[in-house]
């Protein structure tokens, strides 16, 4: 896997919310945070937009940034329309589509999907080697290493190292990070997703916090306590982590602390850390928040 990574910049917005905004909300969210100078746009697939259709809009109202496909759905698409899709991409686009690819979940494989569900560590595996066998493609084309995987556990980690350029760990605090690097290596891509909430009332943000942490634990909880963190199966009311883990998983208060977080990720070994901003207004793309963050991490 020899080709040119696309430039990603060392700071990103994962904008997870914009399913549940209009399209021309999406249009002025990509084309402000292509202005304000952040290196890609990550977004999420899960059971609204489709997430090619989605890369194929944000790009055409973008110029120069990278769109990412964070955790594009492998139980949403063959595998062989995956790779045309994505040479599609990469042929109208050049440089500036990366895909992400994710084992999805049980509910939405097969309740929403109508699919079984498989073990994910040889599912991916096996959908990775159908992509690269595809015969389908754009002209003068040809199967493509621009992905990474949505990666936690130590096994789909390595087999980002293996397979594709690296991984995009979601939602996970700093001491992941260091290990993601250490199973990764030194070259692979590493492209963490730091979920946060911005505001200068520190009572307000750390109570969204808590809910974004909370809703956060099930698919972390061995991984969590792996790491040395009380999870809610040993916390006394589960609904409630303690605010150790909190504050690992969510950074919140105001620009300068999610910056600070931020910085923590490059040090344990990150390439490029993206921003989930949670909000009170997930029908709407903070503006004026990606503004104040710009304004702290950006040159």
């Amino acid at each position: 896997m020899k080709a040119v990574r696309p430039h990603l910049g060392r700071v990103g917005i994962w904008a997870g919310e914009l399913d549940t905004c209009s399209a021309p909300a999406v249009r002025e969210a990509v084309t402000a945070i292509e202005d304000l100078g952040f290196g890609t746009l990550w977004f999420p697939e899960t059971a609204g937009r489709e997430a090619m259709a989605q890369a194929a809009i944000l790009l055409s109202q973008s110029e120069r940034i990278v769109v990412a496909s964070g955790s594009t759905d492998i139980y949403a698409r063959d595998p062989v329309t995956a790779a045309a899709a994505q040479r599609t991409l990469e042929e109208a686009f050049p440089g500036r589509f990366l895909l992400g690819l994710w084992d999805s979940h049980p509910s939405l494989a097969e309740d929403v999907r109508g699919h079984r569900f498989g073990l994910p560590l040889p599912t991916m595996r096996a959908y990775l080697d159908a992509m690269d066998a595809a015969p389908f493609g754009p002209p003068a084309t040809a199967p493509s290493p621009h992905r990474v995987l949505a990666a936690l556990d130590p096994g789909m980690l390595a087999l980002a190292a293996e397979r594709a350029w690296g991984a995009n760990p979601l939602g996970m605090p700093v001491e992941h990070t260091r290990n993601a690097r250490a199973t990764l290596g030194p070259t692979a891509l590493l492209a963490v997703t730091q979920l946060c909430v911005l505001g200068p009332d520190r009572a307000h943000t750390t109570e969204q916090a808590r809910a974004t942490a909370a809703a956060a634990l099930p698919n972390r909880r061995a991984l969590l306590r792996d790491l040395g963190f009380e999870t809610a199966e040993n916390a006394q009311n589960a609904e409630t982590p303690d605010d150790r883990l909190i504050d690992a998983l969510v950074a919140h208060g105001t620009a300068e602390d999610i910056a600070r977080r931020v910085h923590e990720h490059l040090a344990a070994g990150a390439d490029h850390v993206s921003l989930h901003l949670l909000t009170d207004t997930p029908d709407a793309p903070p503006l004026r928040q990606w503004q104040d963050l710009a304004a702290h991490l950006l040159p």
